[in-house]
């Protein structure tokens, strides 16, 4: 059973991750400036901000949409759909507009393909039909919207609460790699999400794992194993936030590039960016799965708009 289903996903892995290794990070750079400096002048003369509302989720939805080709017109459908199931307001039916969203973008790109994720997965060999290209894409914008964007604030959090990194990081002791790698290690978005099925019962520190039932591997328990060494990790990028093997994230150096630049746009241009409230008092978003922020508010000395390039 199990190995029928790896056989039967190994196609449309394949095409994901062929579509995302022709991804052109140069031009990915540009792509996410154009889209983050605008939002940084949305906020940065008002001295305040909630980086997850304001910066972060809006960030990583048009970047998504960029690389997917998705035209305004699609992406707006799509952000009042996922605005409907993130708030709660009516999760169901926002759910069926966002997978309706999803189908015009499909069927937009066969009518007129262009040089995006989209256009290579319906290319690929694999031969995709239309339920499946759907179900990509959505698991594309699901990975981007969600484990991207807390990332991103993971990051900002450590930054701004941890004085190993604040300053040195601002001052360029440290780079912003240095400080998404400790996340990475330490606090990864998705620290509980890979569920793997034994073929076969396995035994593990005397406990017996049935075969065909879902196992829950811990990301952040693998991370910060004793046995692997514990504290400092600088330098040290062996953590385990990616997966390993054949079903590693094959987003993995794209994920980097934007989380990175999300942050250094946003430190250049508010330097002096401080918590507005305790970090004891920062809100987690509940899920067994995810490890995220509700809002991350801050302050600023307020200045004037960016130019745009």
């Amino acid at each position: 059973m199990a190995a029928e289903r790896t056989a039967y996903d190994r196609p449309r892995t394949c095409a994901v991750s062929a579509a995302l290794d022709r991804v052109d990070l140069h031009a990915l750079h540009s792509t996410l400036e154009r889209i983050a400096i605008p939002l940084i002048n949305s906020f940065c003369s008002d001295g305040s901000a909630d980086l997850v509302g304001q910066y972060a989720f809006p960030l990583a939805f048009e970047v998504v949409n960029a690389m997917l080709g998705c035209p305004p017109e699609i992406s707006q459908k799509a952000a009042v759909a996922t605005t409907a199931i993130f708030d709660g307001v009516d999760a169901e039916e926002g759910n069926r507009l966002f997978g309706a969203a999803v189908l015009e973008l499909v069927q937009f790109k066969r009518a007129e393909p262009g040089d995006d994720v989209t256009t290579r997965l319906l290319n690929h060999r694999a031969g995709l039909d239309e339920l499946e290209m759907i179900h990509q894409v959505i698991a594309l914008y699901g990975v981007g919207m969600g484990p991207l964007q807390s990332l991103i604030i993971n990051t900002l959090r450590l930054i701004l609460t941890d004085e190993r990194f604040g300053a040195k990081v601002r001052g360029g002791a440290l780079s912003t790699r240095d400080a998404l790698d400790e996340v990475l290690f330490e606090d990864p978005p998705l620290p509980n999400a890979s569920v793997t099925y034994p073929r076969q019962p396995i035994l593990i520190d005397g406990i017996w794992l049935p075969a065909h039932q879902p196992v829950v591997i811990s990301l952040a328990g693998c991370n910060s194993d004793p046995e692997m060494g514990a504290g400092n990790h600088a330098g040290n990028r062996a953590h385990l936030a990616w997966g390993a093997g054949p079903h590693a994230c094959p987003a993995k150096s794209t994920a980097y590039l934007i989380v990175q630049d999300a942050i250094d746009q946003l430190l250049d241009a508010v330097p002096e960016v401080r918590l507005a409230i305790p970090a004891e008092e920062l809100t987690w978003r509940p899920g067994p799965l995810h490890r995220t922020l509700a809002d991350l508010p801050v302050t600023f000395p307020a200045s004037p708009p960016l130019l745009i390039p």
